[in-house]
């Protein structure tokens, strides 16, 4: 067999249950190059802004570092348009999307953060108050408040109509709608059916990426070609990725698997988050629906990059300065205002998905790139190690759980 310089090619044949079943000790891969469009771009309709004085998911030592508490005798500002301003949605999402603030909370109000309804008679002074909007860090390195006045949310004046707003909360919230009271809102429950076509799009690319398995590439071969009983030899494959890859040092996840595997063997350039690659993510995951997710953390590599993965869940990112734990472990099983915050197990085991919000597809590599772009940091492109690393912690914490993919989100 030739093996080409960037090309490393073992097949091993294993017998289960009488069948000669072909086994990936070290699949063909392609080990040079991106995965990903080069150079990375933003997708179309996400917005363009770009936040490089903050930290990312790559770089963790660009955000401005807490200052000391400023000193402040007394604030006067203007309640009416303080109240303007912590309810205004298009400021980083408004105190609403954390708190409810008395009797006159808007509309699904969240729960994350204390309820401050009566936070006008807590004895707090100015200084404390026009601190811990400025930047909470001040009081505590770890909290999940966004440093409104540091990052440049809010100037000084308008922080100053804040605390004014908030002083003269003293009346708790009544809530005549049980849909807006945060403590008392049902839990979201998914109960539709995420193989039935009709209602969930990305079922339709089950059939689109069979498809393209038996469509020969470039070389003249398929997928098919080498692996003649699909639902056989990939029962269990996708729920027992991702894989640490020795030969790429990285962790590697399915869609970039089949970036590289493809490229390799039917010369087919499926690069991460195309269609070609998203649909057959979609039939390769939906091979192992009902398996239940198993992560192999054998070798000291994949232990080290795991253990990379619970400390990049750490690092807080943006300028709004979030974690992934800050939204699902601390602000686990609340409200981002209308938001349910899920924990980290229960969140990996229904990908790839069709995301009603935005009318697509998303593997797990976009998920991160939403959320990165959502608490205003600049996301990675999807082969990135970092999001590889992520993804192996993630799986791990939803080791156990049945994968019933493609599914369908909000």
């Amino acid at each position: 067999m030739k093996l080409h310089r960037h090309i490393v090619a073992v097949v091993v044949l294993s017998s289960v249950a009488g069948l000669a079943l072909p086994s990936a000790a070290e699949a063909p891969l392609s080990l040079e190059g991106a995965a990903a469009q080069q150079p990375w771009q933003r997708y179309r309709d996400w917005t363009k802004t770009h936040w490089d004085k903050y930290n990312t998911l790559s770089k963790h030592d660009v955000t401005p570092s807490r200052g000391t508490e400023i000193e402040i005798k007394s604030v006067d500002g203007d309640a009416t348009k303080g109240q303007q301003l912590a309810f205004d949605r298009s400021r980083g999402g408004g105190c609403l999307a954390c708190h409810v603030m008395g009797p006159k909370t808007q509309a699904l109000p969240g729960n994350v953060g204390v309820d401050l309804s009566e936070i006008g008679s807590a004895g707090r002074t100015d200084q404390w108050l026009y601190n811990y909007v400025f930047d909470a860090r001040v009081f505590n390195p770890e909290t999940v408040m966004p440093p409104w006045g540091k990052h440049g949310f809010y100037n000084d004046s308008e922080i100053r109509d804040i605390v004014a707003f908030l002083k003269t909360l003293k009346t708790p919230a009544v809530f005549v709608d049980k849909l807006n009271d945060p403590e008392k809102r049902p839990q979201p429950i998914e109960d539709r059916d995420g193989l039935d076509p009709f209602v969930n799009p990305a079922a339709e690319r089950i059939e689109a990426g069979a498809a393209l398995f038996n469509q020969a590439g470039p070389g003249g071969k398929a997928c098919i070609t080498c692996h003649a009983t699909p639902a056989t030899t990939f029962k269990r494959w996708a729920v027992e990725m991702p894989k640490w890859e020795p030969r790429l040092k990285k962790v590697l996840g399915v869609e970039e698997f089949v970036t590289r595997h493809a490229k390799a063997t039917t010369g087919a350039d499926y690069l991460m988050q195309s269609a070609a690659n998203t649909d057959l993510s979609i039939y390769l995951h939906n091979l192992a629906n009902g398996e239940a997710i198993k992560v192999d953390l054998s070798t000291p590599d994949a232990k080290a990059a795991y253990e990379r993965g619970v400390e990049l869940s750490k690092v807080k990112i943006g300028q709004f300065n979030f974690s992934c734990v800050d939204c699902h472990q601390t602000g686990a099983n609340k409200w981002l205002r209308g938001q349910w915050l899920g924990e980290p197990r229960g969140q990996f085991d229904h990908f790839p998905l069709w995301r009603t919000s935005r009318n697509e597809v998303w593997d797990i590599r976009k998920r991160f790139e939403w959320c990165n772009v959502q608490v205003r940091a600049n996301e990675l492109p999807p082969d990135a190690p970092e999001y590889g690393e992520l993804e192996l912690y993630l799986r791990k914490m939803n080791e156990g759980l049945k994968l019933a993919a493609p599914n369908i989100r909000h």
